[in-house]
């Protein structure tokens, strides 16, 4: 399974939109500050995530969710 996830940072309120092949191991990483683009936004809140089979469906979702569009839906479906 691959995962999309989106992380809050406890500290700043801001989002982080992710992929990973293994979510647990990756939640891990960005808390333990391994994850340069989240270190200094610890500590992380694992909000949402969705589960796909296929590497390409998950990876065109994340493309998806980092657009202005995609970050509007993905608010109204958090909220």
């Amino acid at each position: 399974m691959y995962y999309i996830y989106i992380l809050k940072s406890s500290k700043d309120g801001k989002y982080y939109t992710g992929f990973s092949g293994d979510l647990r191991k990756r939640f891990k990483e960005h808390n333990s500050g391994n994850i340069q683009s989240t270190r200094n936004r610890r500590p992380l809140e694992l909000i949402y995530y969705e589960a796909y089979k296929e590497k390409s469906q998950a990876l065109r979702r994340e493309k998806f969710l980092k657009t202005t569009k995609g970050k509007l839906q993905l608010k109204k479906q958090i909220t």
